[in-house]
């Protein structure tokens, strides 16, 4: 039953994920840098501590009394994930929705996924998942499997954007795909998909205020198991990292491109593009809010990570669809990220039996 909450959450934490971008589009006459850093403000500085406050008491002590050392690593891997996530947003401008998410989060998932299981047959710490308990393991095996599947998903929906690329002349872009850009867009999705998984790293290394707030929690309410809510302590932290790359850059972009005049701009709908603006950073920050309940169901292994991302690809792919970014390709093409989807389906019900058995 645990493992079926946990789906369930990384669900709904990846359905937020996968939509978040929706509400930019309602933006009107500003430049991607101005509502990027108005969402981007309400997504890693206001929302962050406002769950932290809600759901934690006294979650500022924790942050006060953790190590330096720690407060550090975590930060930094934020300012890295930031970079992942900033070039996230140009990857999804020039690819579209549906595209740009299958390869940068295709990426980010199997990084993310495998690479803190190596560290932790590196440096083995009690209740980490290293690789070889995965290899050594059927549920474990079951996860590789999955991880697996959902390559070849992502290589499928790869495949079908190029097909679309090849297939898209200039007048042909239309709806839904007048940025397209398949160059510029692989490039920044692919720098996107390598860093946006060191977001998982800064979980990993300030593992340790989550675990103070689940046993405070625990303390305060024995017998009811894991704090759902623990994890959002460590994203105050490691959202201020984000939060520091992706300010000097859109400030770096709206000084280069003379758009500061964005935000005063009286031709423009102000307080409309605010709002949708902060719609979409705080349906971005949902994703994590619910990625740490299905964590604290299913463990901050692999099988977390890649349902989390698997879920993402496919709602993003399937957004790709509603807002007609498939509409001007042959049926091959079309039936070619169908099939995409479906295998990123198949590889989330695998990794989901994986854990069942564990």
């Amino acid at each position: 039953m645990q493992a079926i909450f946990g789906v369930i959450f990384h669900f709904i934490g990846g359905f937020a994920s996968g939509s978040f971008y929706i509400p930019y589009k309602k933006v009107k006459g500003w430049a991607w840098e101005s509502y990027w850093i108005v969402g981007g403000i309400f997504s890693w500085l206001i929302v962050p501590p406002l769950a932290a406050f809600i759901t934690i008491p006294g979650f500022w002590d924790i942050i006060r009394g953790t190590n330096g050392h720690i407060l550090w690593l975590t930060y930094f891997f934020g300012v890295l994930w930031g970079i992942g996530g900033l070039t996230y947003g140009l990857g999804v401008r020039y690819l579209g929705v549906s595209l740009g998410s299958s390869i940068i989060l295709g990426l980010c998932s199997v990084f993310g996924s495998l690479i803190p299981s190596i560290y932790y047959d590196l440096y083995p710490q009690a209740g980490k998942d290293s690789f070889s308990m995965l290899i050594s393991n059927q549920w474990g095996q079951w996860v590789l499997a999955g991880v697996l599947v959902c390559i070849i998903g992502i290589i499928i929906c790869g495949k079908a954007g190029t097909m679309k690329e090849k297939e898209l002349s200039a007048g042909a872009k239309g709806e839904g795909n007048k940025e397209y850009n398949a160059k510029l867009g692989l490039t920044v999705a692919i720098i996107s998909g390598v860093l946006s998984a060191c977001f998982n790293f800064g979980l990993e290394a300030g593992k340790s205020m989550a675990e103070t707030a689940n046993i405070l929690w625990k303390a305060a309410n024995p017998g009811q198991g894991e704090f759902l809510f623990q994890n959002n302590v460590t994203y105050v932290v490691l959202l201020w990292g984000g939060l520091t790359t992706n300010f000097i850059w859109c400030m770096l972009l709206n000084a280069k491109n003379k758009t500061f005049s964005d935000y005063t701009n009286t031709n423009t709908p102000i307080l409309r593009n605010i709002i949708f603006s902060a719609l979409a950073g705080t349906t971005w920050f949902l994703q994590f809010f619910f990625y740490g309940m299905g964590e604290s169901r299913l463990g901050n292994g692999p099988s977390s990570w890649i349902l989390h991302m698997a879920f993402i690809i496919l709602i993003a792919n399937i957004w790709g669809l509603v807002l007609k970014e498939w509409k001007a390709v042959s049926r091959k093409t079309y039936g070619t990220v169908i099939a995409g989807i479906l295998v990123l389906i198949l590889s989330v019900l695998i990794v989901g039996y994986g854990n069942s058995l564990k």
